[in-house]
């Protein structure tokens, strides 16, 4: 034999030895009531666990030898939930920082895609990722990542589909891809020769259908971005394993899509459930896949088949059904206990047949130190001036009282337009800021390096109502660039040059003095935070802005700011 075939031999024969009673397996958690996800029942009893995986269900435990047994006390079992697409910028904390605000919701599985990341880091995109993934197998939560498929060059993208755990190829870009663009032929066919996985990206009923019959022609294998039924309806016909997703902003559109999947009747083996994006704000205070799944249940699904939904059926997709997603033999031992099918509680997590998180508390993460991959700011607004950000109407009235301008909606990507032209007062040549008799706030959005002149584009926000004082951000990926929202172009000015001086931030300032900093120091996109730190200053923003008379609802102000970037770049509107 081989080194190879020598440890398999063992394994084997640990395993033959250990049912028989000959030699000690690592851990027996019984009195269980299990979910078979595979036959969709649920039955009493107790599951052995050896080397990380699962050996025995019910194995007799008159001759059972065993280190540890945990009781369940009637627990149900269910698989450790997976998120099919998760987005590892979205809730700007680092992988470690995220294990603790996400294990405890009962997820032991990410599939996540790293682009705005890599984007960010440029040059230094291939250096990223290593930092990135960097003892990943220590961390909590098992970890399966994407190269991008987008926003970076494609010699990152080839290099990053070598490195582990990278299984595939992230989303593309669609402007690009239904365009011909060489560099996303190239990459497609390095993923295929690799034999790895492509997601797909963009609603479906957006394509023409000889581009959609591109994407499962050339083997993408998912598809993650459908907003209404009609969407859905065509997803599955051509053959997409399709993601319902719950991130920020979309807290309606998974509503829509869980009612027209119970109202359609369409077998759930379709669907896998998937947040996209999601912050860690929620992720605390609604819970994660948990939520999700819980959702589905309050919507009219069965909660068995939503279960599935993000565990099997996942797995399956993913063709690792022989590692994760079921409560059988031979799979990882990555357990939730519950007290309930319907409504997900996760009281005890196992990853690996290791108790990892207890009443919603991390037990065990990895010491990673991520400060390598904090940046300086590169400034780049040092000409920039108030008069840049005024609202310039794209048209006038002929009385001259009203002016046509952009409305910015937060809240607006995926149901109602993300930006609209809309006619608002305007006196003394000026363009007031409300609509339809509603005050609102202005929005800036600002290039931060320019060549020649600077890109601005200002309008109306809706969903962060500011009455005095600023608050921006900054994010880099696919091009840099800056969101300010205010109510005085000075002000608003100003708080965009503070920003500027990190590599990535979001302050609020008032008379031009800083109430509240969040760095975001990883290339511009993460915070080198734990979770409470990084609450706390989310935290501290939105109190800032509450004392200077701000309105907002649902997420903390930085997730929804960020969440801006994403429909920008959709509705080109960055140069």
């Amino acid at each position: 034999m081989n080194k190879s075939e020598a440890v398999h031999y063992d394994k084997v024969r640990a395993i033959f030895d250990i049912l028989n009673g000959k030699r000690e397996a690592d851990l027996l958690l019984k009195n269980l009531n299990i979910l078979d996800v595979h036959g969709e029942t649920v039955y009493q009893g107790s599951i052995l666990v050896y080397d990380k995986r699962i050996v025995a269900l019910n194995p007799d435990e008159t001759i059972l030898k065993v280190k540890d047994v945990f009781d369940g006390k009637g627990l149900y079992a269910i698989p450790g939930l997976i998120d099919a697409h998760i987005h590892f910028e979205s809730q700007l904390a680092h992988p470690t920082a995220l294990a603790e605000a996400m294990v405890p919701c009962g997820t032991t599985t990410i599939y996540a895609e790293c682009l705005d990341l890599l984007s960010a880091a440029g040059d230094e995109g291939v250096e990223a990722a290593e930092s990135l993934f960097k003892d990943y197998d220590k961390l909590p939560y098992r970890l399966y990542a994407f190269a991008p498929g987008k926003k970076t060059a494609a010699s990152v993208t080839e290099a990053v589909l070598q490195m582990e755990p990278v299984i595939g190829l992230g989303e593309f870009e669609h402007f690009t891809y239904s365009s011909g663009d060489d560099d996303d032929f190239r990459k497609a066919a390095w993923v295929r020769a690799k034999g790895g996985f492509m997601n797909g990206h963009w609603g479906v009923t957006a394509l023409s259908d000889m581009v959609l019959n591109y994407l499962p022609a050339i083997g993408v294998s998912n598809n993650h971005d459908v907003w209404n039924e009609k969407d859905i309806e065509k997803s599955i016909r051509y053959g997409f394993p399709t993601h319902i997703k719950f991130g920020v902003g979309s807290s309606e559109v998974i509503k829509i899509l869980l009612r027209a999947i119970v109202d359609r009747k369409w077998p759930t083996d379709n669907f896998m459930l998937c947040t996209d994006n999601i912050s860690v704000e929620r992720l605390l205070t609604m819970g994660h896949m948990d939520w999700i799944i819980s959702l589905c249940a309050e919507m009219g699904l069965n909660p068995i088949h939503a279960i599935k939904m993000a565990t099997y059926n996942t797995a399956r997709s993913f063709h690792m059904e022989d590692r994760i997603g079921s409560l059988t033999p031979g799979r990882f031992a990555d357990i939730v206990l519950t007290d309930s099918l319907s409504q997900i509680n996760p009281l005890y997590v196992f990853k690996d047949g290791e108790l990892v998180a207890k009443d919603r508390k991390l037990l065990k993460n990895a010491d990673i130190d991520y400060s390598g991959m904090c940046k300086q700011g590169v400034p780049g607004l040092d000409d920039l001036t108030p008069e840049q950000l005024d609202i310039v109407p794209l048209e006038v009235s002929q009385d001259g009282s009203q002016a046509k301008v952009y409305l910015f909606d937060v809240y607006g990507r995926g149901h109602a337009k993300f930006y609209q032209e809309v006619w608002v007062p305007l006196r003394d040549g000026k363009v007031v800021a409300e609509h339809e008799g509603v005050k609102l706030s202005r929005l800036s959005v600002i290039q931060r390096y320019a060549s020649g002149k600077r890109h601005v584009v200002n309008g109306l926000f809706k969903g962060v109502h500011v009455e005095r004082g600023a608050v921006a951000t900054f994010w880099p990926a696919p091009k840099p660039y800056f969101v300010v929202v205010g109510q005085d172009s000075a002000e608003m000015c100003h708080c965009a040059r503070r920003v500027d001086t990190y590599a990535g931030a979001c302050i609020v300032t008032e008379d031009e003095a800083e109430k509240a900093v969040m760095p975001l120091d990883i290339y511009g996109v993460m915070a080198n935070m734990s979770v409470s730190e990084l609450t706390t200053a989310a935290s501290e923003i939105d109190a800032a802005l509450e004392e200077m008379g701000n309105r907002n609802e649902g997420e903390p102000v930085v997730n929804k700011l960020l969440s801006l970037f994403i429909s920008l770049h959709r509705f080109r509107l960055m140069a």
